[in-house]
């Protein structure tokens, strides 16, 4: 039960809605990763961008998004869920729709940067409104296994969406597609999530240990959004710099300096940003760096694939997001048997056999060739990889939240999609630059296979590694009862906090 501004106990929010609206939240964010990429092309036709200017379609969004993360993460526990989420949908359906009218380049990249402001307040969000919703144990499991099959069929669903768009609609609607998606998502935030932080926590605590009235840590704000936003942003341009290039190294450096700053400053602040020791946790360390290497295995396989049945098989933009259609439902599946496991037992049950077989997939994958076709190459593949990566993606988001307190639920959920974003964007800048060497500067069909196969090579083995760390890292047996203890749920009754 929640408590009006009179102090009268009120009702909560609906746990449905809570979900349907933080799974509709995450869907069209993890659509506009991957939805634009197939209308590039068309893009640098329409409106002109030079070829090297192009790539920042993709960039600016990467950038924002992953530089401002931790940002949304710990405002959203500061000034309340809904009120984060929103903010950031709020933005991101306004600059979809700018995105879609715009005339020039520059309008369409100050767009997509917009975008990823939004979504890095909005993606934190959601998932803090589950985990504070979802008490842990199998009904916390069984909701983000339904959030993480959304988000990533969002990210798959992005392929196909933006191939037929394209060649059907125009690319502009791979913008303007997110509009009624954020607009149903807003209508349905006042009946699923409070505005602000809970008036019991309001009343019942001291000012000193009250969210609300913890100020935002501005120099780590600035520290974190800084070495985040360069980091990615030295990674993303070696795609045209190269990675021996004195800018690039300067970008790294700086960027290297500000997140040690950021680091220390967060030992020494009173409210910090990102609380040092919610990292002493098994659960918590264990699961960033298992969703960082899935990441950039997952990221860069999307990539590879793509480009292998558009450029090595022949297939049309149409066609190659059709051909993700098989990996999407194999997602869901995996989704699903993983929230069975590890509801039962632990994440770790699901997330080592999950890695191993992406791994595996992946591996499938190199077998691509020309002359070869979809059901020989393509098909398998998809369904043995989307099996394995939705058996990852849940436990993950599982692990990363076991433990953690309610009011630093949304500075996890940022930690969490920081280290994604990462990821992907490291993984897959480095495994692009592997690729392009194995290539050479005679890109046939036969060059370009050989390069993409090295690519996935080396993403299967990032899953291997994170198969490694989750069988060695993460605790046997969960650290907390799958509910709530006696005294918690007597705590909760009187300060009117959903139990």
């Amino acid at each position: 039960m929640y408590r009006n501004s009179h102090g009268k106990p009120s009702p909560g929010p609906t746990p449905g809605l809570v979900l349907a609206t933080a799974a509709i939240a995450q869907f069209v964010v993890a659509l506009d990763m991957s939805v634009v990429n197939v209308a590039l092309p068309a893009i640098r036709t329409s409106l002109g961008f030079a070829p090297l200017d192009l790539s920042w379609v993709v960039h600016a969004y990467a950038l924002t998004f992953g530089g401002f993360l931790l940002l949304g993460g710990r405002a959203c526990d500061l000034y309340g869920r809904g009120r984060m989420l929103a903010l950031g949908l709020a933005l991101f359906g306004l600059c979809s729709l700018a995105g879609g009218l715009a005339q020039a380049p520059w309008q369409l990249i100050a767009a997509r940067a917009g975008q990823g402001m939004g979504a890095a307040a909005a993606a934190p969000a959601a998932l803090a409104m589950l985990t504070t919703t979802f008490t842990e144990g199998p009904r916390r499991v069984r909701a983000l296994g339904v959030w993480s099959a959304v988000n990533a069929a969002g990210g798959a669903l992005g392929v196909l969406a933006g191939g037929l768009l394209t060649e059907y609609a125009g690319w502009r609607w791979v913008m303007l597609v997110n509009l009624p998606i954020v607009l149903t998502a807003l209508a349905l935030i006042p009946a699923s999530a409070p505005a602000g932080p809970s008036s019991a926590r309001r009343h019942k605590r001291p000012d000193h240990e009250r969210p609300d009235r913890k100020p935002l840590d501005v120099p780590g704000a600035v520290l974190a959004t800084g070495g985040s936003g360069l980091l990615i942003l030295g990674v993303v341009r070696t795609d045209t710099l190269g990675w021996g290039s004195p800018a690039t190294w300067a970008t790294l450096t700086t960027a290297a300096a500000l997140l040690g700053g950021f680091v220390l400053a967060e030992s020494r602040t009173a409210a910090p940003l990102l609380r040092l020791g919610l990292l002493r946790s098994r659960w918590v360390a264990g699961a960033n760096v298992l969703v960082f290497l899935a990441a950039a295995g997952q990221f860069a396989a999307f990539y590879f694939v793509s480009l292998s049945m558009q450029q090595v098989l022949g297939m049309s933009a149409a066609a190659t997001g059709a051909a993700f259609l098989p990996f999407s439902l194999a997602l869901i599946a995996g989704t699903v048997v993983a929230t069975r496991v590890t509801s039962a037992r632990t994440p770790r049950a699901a997330l080592v056999p999950g890695a191993l077989l992406a791994a595996s997939g992946l591996a499938w994958f190199t077998r691509i060739s020309p002359g070869g076709g979809f059901l020989g190459d393509v098909l398998g593949p998809c369904l043995v990889t989307g099996t394995g990566v939705g058996m990852v993606i849940a436990p993950i988001v599982a692990a990363a939240t076991t433990g953690v307190a309610q009011h630093e639920a949304g500075m996890a959920s940022g930690l969490m999609n920081s280290s994604r974003q990462l990821g992907g964007s490291l993984g897959l800048a480095a495994l692009a630059t592997l690729a392009a060497d194995r290539t050479g500067t005679t890109p046939g069909p036969a060059a370009l296979a050989d390069g993409y196969a090295l690519g996935l090579a080396v993403a299967a083995a990032l899953f291997v590694l994170a198969a490694a760390v989750a069988f060695t890292v993460l605790p046997r047996s969960r650290t907390t009862p799958p509910g709530p203890r006696p005294a918690a749920r007597a705590r909760r009754r009187l300060e009117g906090t959903p139990s």
